[in-house]
């Protein structure tokens, strides 16, 4: 999931990493947690950015799904990270989990991309709440995986 509509980057002066969801994105995000909730989606945990707005983001789809309680912060999901060290780190998690990672554009299209085709060349995006379902067959030593929907914010809101 990429995370909701933030403040502009050049007409608030603060720190990228800083930049907090607008008030529509929060809304917005609001909607999109109790569609994907009454769709029957579930997830054992979430992980997120620690950017603020994609925390922010992470943290309302959180108490939406009221019964989850694990929500981390993983700095391989900043946009500046290395994705070959974030499959390393999910290769150890349990196998049948069913994760949400929350994160930020062009990284997650670029991982959807490596995981469908075994290349970031795919040129996959997501739209900002937009949501990703992968089937994921093996993070190492090549991540890869069937992708099995993708979805706008408007889509995901139509679903309910």
């Amino acid at each position: 999931m990429r995370h909701g509509q933030a403040g502009n980057r050049t007409a608030i002066p603060v720190k990228d990493a800083e930049r907090s969801l607008t008030v529509a994105g929060r809304k917005e995000l609001e909607e999109i947690a109790a569609s994907m909730l009454s769709q029957g989606m579930r997830f054992d945990r979430i992980l997120a950015s620690p950017l603020k707005r994609a925390y922010e983001t992470a943290t309302i789809v959180s108490k939406t799904f009221k019964s989850l309680n694990v929500l981390e912060q993983w700095n391989e999901l900043r946009p500046e990270a290395s994705r070959p060290d974030l499959y390393r780190r999910l290769s150890k998690l349990k196998q049948d989990s069913e994760i949400l990672l929350v994160g930020h554009e062009p990284y997650l299209g670029t991982m959807i991309s490596e995981m469908i085709s075994g290349n970031g060349n795919s040129h996959v995006a997501l739209k900002k709440g937009g949501l990703a379902k992968i089937r994921v067959t093996s993070f190492v030593p090549k991540p890869s995986g069937e992708l099995r929907w993708l979805l706008t914010p408007k889509q995901i809101r139509k679903l309910s």
